[in-house]
C-alpha cells in the first residue's frame, strides 16, 4: 500500500513537472535575444508593424496576435510550437531563459499596474511617482535599487539606445535639469512609466515629447 501511494506521488509530481515545462515553453513579453529578433524579423517581412530589436514588447505581442488570427491559431500573443512553426517554418527550439528570466519577470510585473494613478512621492499600487514605480517593480523581483530618478541614473551600467533590451531603465530630463523622470524599457521602442498626467502607461521613446527629453539608459540586470 505504501509503495502504491509513493508511486502515485511520483506520477503526480512528474505530471506537474511536464505541465510546468510545457507552459514555460513559449516566447512571451519580456523575453529577449536572437530568437526574438528572428521572430520579429519574419513578422516585419510579412508586413507587421514591429521593430526587430530582440526584445519581446507590446508591439510584438499585437503583431503575433494578428498573425495568429490570420492562421486560425489561438490569438494569445505567445509564441508556442504551433505559432513558431507557422511563422518560421521549422520546429521550435528548446527555450533556456537563463539571464533573461528576471527581465521577463520585471516586464510582466510592470504591466500589472497599468492605470494606477500618479501620486507625487507614491511608492505603492495605490499611487506611484515615476521612480517609486520603478523601485517597486524591481523590488517585486527581489532587486533593490535607489528611490529617486537622479540616484537611479547613477546606478547600474550606462548603455546606448541601440543596445536597449527589455528591463533596462530609460531616463529623461523633464521638469528640472538632469534625470528627473524614469521608465522601464519593454521592447519595440516602448517604455512603461508612471506619467504625471496619465498614471502608469506605455509610451514610445520616439514620441516628440520623450525623444527631446531623453538623456540615457542604465542596465540594472
Amino acid at each position: 500500500m505504501r509503495f502504491l501511494r509513493a508511486l502515485m506521488m511520483v506520477v503526480i509530481l512528474l505530471s506537474m513537472s511536464v505541465s510546468t515545462s510545457y507552459a514555460e515553453g513559449q516566447f512571451r513579453v519580456g523575453d529577449q535575444g536572437a530568437e526574438i529578433e528572428e521572430i520579429q524579423g519574419q513578422l516585419v517581412l510579412l508586413g507587421y508593424d514591429v521593430m526587430a530589436d530582440g526584445a519581446y514588447g507590446p508591439a510584438t505581442v499585437e503583431a503575433v496576435k494578428d498573425f495568429q488570427k490570420s492562421c486560425g491559431i489561438k490569438a494569445d500573443g505567445l509564441i508556442g510550437p504551433a505559432t513558431y512553426s507557422a511563422l518560421l517554418g521549422k520546429d521550435m527550439p528548446e527555450i533556456n531563459y537563463g539571464a533573461s528570466y528576471l527581465a521577463r519577470s520585471i516586464v510582466a510585473s510592470s504591466m500589472d499596474y497599468i492605470g494606477v494613478p500618479y501620486i507625487f512621492g507614491g511608492t505603492s499600487p495605490y499611487g506611484f511617482d515615476c521612480s517609486g514605480y520603478v523601485q517597486y517593480v524591481f523590488a517585486n523581483a527581489g532587486i533593490s535599487i535607489p528611490r529617486t530618478a537622479d540616484v537611479q541614473y547613477e546606478f547600474g551600467t550606462p548603455i546606448s539606445t541601440t543596445d536597449l533590451v527589455a528591463g533596462d531603465l530609460v531616463f529623461f530630463s523633464t521638469y528640472t535639469y538632469g534625470a528627473s523622470h524614469v521608465g522601464i524599457y519593454v521592447g519595440d521602442g516602448n517604455f512603461i512609466h508612471a506619467s504625471s498626467s496619465r498614471g502608469v502607461t506605455i509610451d514610445s521613446l520616439g514620441s516628440s515629447y520623450y525623444s527631446s527629453r531623453y538623456i540615457g539608459a542604465r542596465r540594472i540586470l
